[in-house]
């Protein structure tokens, strides 16, 4: 099999890779990614010419609408990628941060210094922004990046990572430090998920089939979240004005993002007046709304809702509405229904806003914001690897900390122990 030994050549590049990569200082990997992100920005044109070359395939194999939309690029979205490698050029670097240091009774002195990962294997689909956001981060993190993107992607990913390859050259070190899987193989997929010892963590991003599929396959370790279940509560001393647009931005500006929402849940006190107020925006927009029995009284033209669209990730301009009759009723919707994704609430009480971050458990909880800014570049961390709905090692929008580990370093002078 031709792929499997392109993958051996590849895992025994990438370990000593990854040992080199621990030594770049902080200065060099800045100069690095700038010059990436020029070299993405000058050949904006060139990108979306190959991307259009998978849009066509897309399109022609029917893909959803939704998978459509992740794919698509445009010569702003080449430049807003470029812009983001930049942002994660200028990042702090997270590798040799010491995060505590003491000394104990007998004289030793302790450090918990930071360090990289190793080699990281990312899945994914359909999505070639997470080519550049994920070989960016693992080089600003010193890791090795294994990317495995979809078939439906392949030219765009091609074009990318030959362009970081391109880099990684013109600055004297191997290609090896970011690498493409280019084999659609699912055995191929299988292959790497056994390389325990030669793969430090795997981050699979797409449909909860692929996710289940990796975490039952994986010898690895793997950071994960299945489904993007997100709620927007809007309680009853809410703003309805910041209440109709944070559920429009949340529902409408990209219906086939993980982090969209997917359930509007409403207090009943204010529900007649705030349905009124987003209904016709919502239907202008093009949203289907599946609604309960009070919820369809007050939007007549709304389909009622079956009991397994709560609970459903839509991904499409499709909202499933409930009437609420307090808090504790919406709290108890979304922990029997969520995700543990990220979960909302509109409301100008900051008790009640405290009490719903308190007991909602999910990995974001927004007050008084869209869902949809639960992303690593809109956090803050440049760009991001992947989200996480677990609670060991890494939660919530992943950047480059969910790509370190640490280390004691233990410093005595002769001591031993009795």
């Amino acid at each position: 099999m031709n792929w499997k030994r392109q993958l051996e050549r590849m895992l025994v590049k990438a370990r000593p890779a990854a040992a080199a990569a621990g030594q770049w200082s902080t200065d060099f990997k800045k100069k690095l990614l700038l010059d990436i992100a020029s070299r993405i920005e000058k050949k904006a044109a060139w990108l979306v010419a190959e991307n259009s070359k998978d849009l066509v395939k897309a399109k022609a194999g029917g893909l959803s609408s939704a998978m459509i939309d992740r794919l698509t690029l445009s010569e702003k979205r080449v430049r807003e990628m470029a812009a983001g490698v930049r942002a994660v050029a200028r990042l702090q670097d997270p590798i040799g941060r010491v995060q505590a240091k003491w000394t104990r009774p007998n004289g030793l002195k302790l450090r918990k210094v930071t360090v990289p990962l190793g080699v990281i294997l990312m899945i994914y689909e359909s999505r070639p922004n997470v080519t550049v956001e994920c070989a960016a981060l693992c080089l600003k993190s010193s890791n090795v990046a294994i990317l495995r993107g979809g078939r439906e992607a392949m030219a765009s990913n091609r074009a990318f990572v030959s362009i970081f390859q391109d880099s990684l050259i013109a600055h004297g070190l191997s290609p090896f430090y970011v690498n493409l899987v280019t084999t659609t193989d699912y055995d191929a997929v299988d292959f790497l998920l056994k390389q325990e010892g030669r793969i430090d963590l795997v981050i699979p991003r797409g449909g909860e089939k692929l996710i289940r599929r990796v975490v039952q396959k994986s010898r690895i370790p793997v950071v994960k979240h299945y489904q993007g279940i997100c709620h927007v509560y809007v309680d009853k001393k809410a703003d309805l004005k910041k209440a109709v647009a944070i559920t429009l931005n949340a529902k409408l500006q990209r219906p086939g993002v993980c982090n969209a929402m997917e359930t509007l849940l409403v207090h009943r006190e204010i529900a007649a007046k705030f349905l009124l107020l987003v209904g016709d925006p919502l239907r202008r927009g093009g949203c289907e709304v599946r609604g309960d029995v009070l919820s369809c009284r007050y939007l007549p033209w709304a389909k009622r809702a079956k009991a397994n669209d709560y609970g459903h990730e839509f991904l499409e301009k499709i909202l499933a509405v409930r009437v609420v009759k307090d808090l504790e009723e919406a709290v108890h919707h979304i922990e029997t229904y969520g995700s543990h994704h990220t979960d909302a609430i509109v409301t100008q009480d900051k008790e009640t806003a405290a009490a719903f971050t308190a007991k909602v458990d999910s990995s974001s909880v927004m007050v008084n914001a869209s869902t949809r800014f639960s992303d690593g570049f809109e956090y803050g961390f440049g760009a991001e690897i992947g989200i996480s709905t677990d609670k060991v090692h890494a939660r919530g929008p992943m950047g480059l900390e969910g790509l370190t580990s640490y280390k004691y370093i233990v410093e005595g002078n002769g001591h031993i122990r009795n």
